[in-house]
């Protein structure tokens, strides 16, 4: 029994990321208090995307599994690109993924005195210099990674005349870039955010929260840092892209006296056939490339709740890709999956033709109609069964039908037979064309009275399963089909003389009117559904009573590793 126990700690030890290695070795030390406490810390200048679902899970998610706090924090430090906007549908989204920060909700600019006085510490000791110069000319001074950068005169700046012009650059007696407040630390460092870093700078901007009370604001890699400190923060977590801060943000801490959280890193979400910045996705809303943030084409955490995606799917998926060290692209393929196998489990079964051909049961009563029963959710017994109306003239998928089929073609043609869902099985006897262009008009079939789903004579096999929606009967519905927004894999990786722009896909949204069983008459939005054979569909917030309107989530199978494949 020993053995066995140990051989199953091993393997919990073994299994756990390099993160709960590190948080479980402090709580062995003690650290902290053995507290565990993170941070959600976003910058309000834009929407969440699901790189940040994968930040939130992780942060959330740590403090759940350690009986800790997570503190959703705004760093609203740039009041020019902040608005409150982007706080609301932050806090939205984060809520939709199942995650309470309780009372935990701060802000930066809530710490701005605070801050002021950190920056008025490191003036005292030296440590900090008012700087006259122009953005172009700070930039030439500190040099590149392989030439050290040159001092300037205004380093030697005494700490009496440093505290009166800060004081001054708080009061408004300067300009927009007249001054700016550095912190001196090395010119010549290696690391080139260690270059003497511009801290504060003067903006003459109203902040959604603080007003016109400030005109200085402080830079993010100032008030990142610090605010962690001051919530008490144990393990902030970035992604890898703050490793060349850390640094900086060390030496600041150090340099002020204050207590110091534990900054680790990991890498951050990289999703095929998409753009993970929040500048290229506001560069897309803007130019009206999509219809808006929450266009269910965007990698929007609002976008893929409006396309049909659920938290739970979502919060598999972050779970499955697990937390690395370096970065690497994960295909959209997984997302697709972990939807796939969550709407599987509660979408309710219905019939929808998005590509309609009329069909004619030539020897089926004209005034007849029944209800056939059709199951809801077979993958759920609990979810029971619905009535589906069945009559003479009925639709199928276009593509369920061919004249001349191939050999292992095992739906409808001339002369088949094949089972209408729940319902028939019926006989391709003629077609109708139309006689200038030669399209099919009509499918005339004739239907077997004895096999009727449920009955005791209905046990005759053929291949084909179809799905049908009574024509007379059917519910006409806007269908919104969705391809990948890009065309290829690493659109970020655009060819000499191209922006990821130029690989858009233009055919990324496709409209169509199908057509839907009645049981959907009263959806309502968010309401999602398998339309059987196809896909997965939700009902979007466009819908109306007199108007409905779905959006695919994702079909049943990955038709686009077929296109790859066909390349």
């Amino acid at each position: 029994m020993m053995e066995e126990s140990t051989s199953k700690e091993a393997n919990t030890v073994r299994s756990l990321n390099f993160i709960e290695e590190i948080i479980e070795e402090d709580l062995r030390m003690g650290k902290n208090e053995c507290r565990v406490h993170t941070r959600f810390p976003p910058e309000p200048n834009g929407y969440l995307h699901i790189g940040h679902a994968k930040s939130i899970c992780l942060n959330f998610g740590l403090a759940k599994k350690y009986n800790g706090k997570t503190n959703l924090r705004f760093d609203d430090t740039n009041p020019v690109k902040e608005d409150i906007e982007y706080v609301d549908s932050i806090k939205e989204d984060v809520k939709w993924l199942g995650f309470d920060w309780e009372d935990r909700e701060f802000y930066a600019s809530d710490y701005f005195e605070q801050l002021y006085e950190f920056a008025v510490i490191l003036i005292r000791k030296g440590k900090a210099y008012v700087c006259d110069m122009s953005a172009e000319e700070m930039s030439e001074s500190r040099g590149t990674p392989t030439r050290p950068g040159r001092e300037n005169p205004y380093r030697n700046r005494t700490i009496e005349e440093n505290l009166d012009l800060f004081t001054r650059m708080r009061a408004g007696e300067f300009p927009d870039g007249a001054k700016v407040l550095r912190a001196k630390v090395d010119m010549a460092s290696p690391n080139m955010h260690m270059r003497d870093p511009v801290i504060y700078r003067i903006l003459h901007t109203s902040h959604h929260r603080t007003g016109d009370k400030w005109c200085i604001y402080p830079m993010y890699d100032f008030a990142h840092g610090q605010s962690d400190s001051i919530e008490k923060i144990t393990h902030s977590i970035c992604t890898l892209e703050f490793e060349v801060h850390r640094p900086l943000y060390d030496w600041l801490i150090q340099e002020i006296g204050i207590y110091a959280p534990r900054q680790i890193e990991f890498a951050r979400l990289n999703l095929s056939y998409t753009v993970m910045s929040k500048r290229k996705l506001l560069e897309l809303v803007q130019e009206k490339q999509v219809r808006g943030w929450d266009d269910p084409r965007m990698p929007t955490i609002c976008g893929l709740r409006r396309r049909g995606y659920t938290p739970e799917s979502i919060r598999n998926f972050a779970d499955l890709i697990g937390v690395a060290k370096r970065d690497n692209v994960i295909d959209i393929s997984l997302l697709e999956f972990c939807i796939r196998e969550d709407l599987n489990k509660r979408a309710m079964r219905i019939m929808g033709i998005i590509n309609p051909l009329k069909i004619v049961l030539d020897n089926y009563p004209d005034e007849l109609v029944e209800e056939m029963a059709a199951v809801n959710n077979p993958e759920d017994p609990s979810a029971g069964s619905r009535k589906v109306p069945f009559s003479k003239e009925l639709y199928i998928e276009h593509e369920d039908f061919m004249e001349n089929p191939p050999g292992k073609f095992f739906r409808l043609a001339p002369g088949r037979e094949v089972r209408l869902r729940s319902a028939y099985i019926i006989k391709c006897e003629s077609v109708t064309k139309d006689p200038v262009s030669g399209r099919i008009l009509e499918v005339h079939c004739s239907y077997d009275p004895a096999t009727k789903s449920g009955m005791p004579e209905s046990n005759r096999k053929v291949k084909g399963t179809l799905h049908w929606v009574s024509v007379k009967h059917a519910i006409t519905a806007e269908i919104r089909m969705y391809d990948r927004l890009f065309m290829v894999e690493s659109p970020d990786n655009a060819e000499e003389g191209k922006t990821y722009k130029d690989f858009l896909n233009p055919d990324s949204l496709e409209i169509k009117t199908g057509f839907i069983e009645p049981s959907v008459r009263n959806a309502i939005p968010g309401q999602k559904y398998q339309f059987e054979r196809l896909g997965y569909y939700s009902v979007d917030y466009d819908s109306t009573p007199d108007k409905l309107v779905f959006n695919c989530v994702v079909p049943l199978k990955d038709s686009w590793s077929k296109k790859e494949k066909t390349k």
